[in-house]
Formats: structure tokens, C-alpha cells, sequence
């Protein structure tokens, strides 16, 4: 039985204008509805493939703040959000998340001036810009991990070394066998190592499934790898 917090996406683009940006968007042509099984969702793609901008769709279509952080976020820098949010309803299951954040590598920054702005002598700042950008973005992350919770990550990847990769991939890990739900926007071949994820691809003219071994993040990092030299040679040899 299906028991995540968002069950699936049924998108009706007639409500999108017939000149919109997101009508290019190869990877969206004919997609009626996306269905999510697994507690761990990944969207994997080309740059420009239209994965960030339905993962941004996602979240605010089910309440979270355009630029990031938990449902009691408000606030905007810059207007920048597509009008796919509109064009889209969640199909949410039985079940009611306990915690819930919206994280995006690109607005870090705003987001955690914003926690500074929140907080008070009852909920003191965790003060992420006293730490140094890979430590505060894995902190960020960790501090707002719990069970039933329902996490949607934009390139967490960005800013954290490997090792760190891993701390968050164990986090992850945890969590979702402890009622959590994520969708994840990567490239990181190590983050969509995750066992027991789905993996949506966005490349090749449509949404559709693929295993960890058919992404080019996989399929790139492991070719370079192991050839490392003939791969250098022939990019940087005139």
C-alpha cells in the first residue's frame, strides 16, 4: 500500500498560456500524471530539463515558501517562480506530515538570513553564516531532518564534499525508514546511490523511470573513472 504524503502529480496545461517556456520543455510534452511509490524520489536530468522547475512546482503547490524553508517561511527576494504550481494537483495520501522543508541550493543564502530574522529569545538562531557554506547547508539540512517529515531538496549536493555527501545520504537514508518522505533534485552519482529510490529521468524527450546505472551522472563519473587519461587527452589534445 502506498503510504507517502504525496501520492502523485496531475498536471492540466491548458492552464499554462500557449507561449510559455514551459510548453519547450521537451521532457513535459504529453506528461498527464507522475505517480511516487517510494519514500525517496529522484529527478535526474540535463541542465535545463525541467527538473528544478517541477520540484519548485511541487513544493508550492503544497504550501512551502518559492524561495525555501519550512511552511511558516514568508517571504520573497525576487520573484522568479514559474507558473507551473498552477498547473498542477497533488494527489496526497492518508497520511499528514509531522515537519516538512523545501531546500534549494540557489536561495541558501536568503533562506538562512531569514532564520536569523526569525528568531527569538524561545527559537534562537542557528546562525548558518558563522559556519563555512558546506557545514551551514548540511546543518540546515540535518537540523530540519525528522520522522514523518517531508523534505524537498534542490541540488543539496552543491555545496558538500563527498564525505559529506555521504553523512547526508545516511541522514536521508534514515529518515525515510522513519516515515519520511523526499523528492531530490541531483546530479551527485553518490546522493542517487541511495537504495530503494525511484529514479525519475528527465533527458531523452520524456519523464520516465531509470535505474542508478542508466543516469548519466552514474554513467559519466564512472567512464572518466576509469579512463581517466584517454578521456583527458582527447578533450584537451588540439
Amino acid at each position: 500500500m502506498n503510504d507517502q504524503f504525496i501520492q502523485g502529480v496531475i498536471f492540466d496545461w491548458n492552464r499554462i498560456d500557449n507561449d510559455s517556456y514551459l510548453k519547450e520543455i521537451e521532457a513535459f510534452n504529453g506528461v498527464e500524471k507522475l505517480d511516487f511509490n517510494k519514500s525517496i524520489t529522484f529527478f535526474v536530468g540535463e541542465n535545463g530539463s525541467g527538473k528544478s522547475t517541477l520540484l519548485e512546482a511541487i513544493a508550492i503547490a503544497h504550501g512551502f515558501n518559492p524561495e525555501g524553508g519550512t511552511k511558516n517561511y514568508v517571504f520573497s527576494t525576487h520573484d522568479t517562480h514559474s507558473e507551473l504550481c498552477d498547473a498542477i494537483k497533488i494527489s496526497k495520501g492518508y497520511r499528514k506530515e509531522k515537519w516538512g522543508y523545501f531546500l534549494r541550493a540557489e536561495s541558501f543564502y536568503n533562506v538562512a538570513t531569514q532564520e536569523e530574522n526569525y528568531a527569538d529569545l524561545k527559537h534562537p538562531s542557528a546562525k548558518y553564516h558563522e559556519k563555512s557554506h558546506g557545514e551551514s547547508f548540511l546543518a540546515l539540512a540535518q537540523d530540519n531532518l525528522h520522522p514523518n517529515g517531508l523534505y524537498l531538496f534542490d541540488e543539496p549536493e552543491a555545496a558538500l564534499s563527498p564525505q559529506r555527501q555521504l553523512t547526508l545520504l545516511m541522514q536521508i537514508y534514515r529518515f525515510a525508514k522513519e516515515g519520511a518522505q523526499f523528492f531530490i533534485v541531483t546530479h551527485s552519482p553518490i546522493l542517487l546511490g541511495i537504495p530503494d529510490a525511484d529514479i525519475y529521468c528527465f533527458d531523452n524527450g520524456s519523464i520516465h523511470l531509470c535505474e542508478y546505472e542508466e543516469t548519466e551522472s552514474y554513467q559519466i563519473t564512472e567512464m572518466f573513472i576509469n579512463n581517466r587519461q584517454m578521456l583527458l587527452n582527447r578533450l584537451l589534445t588540439d
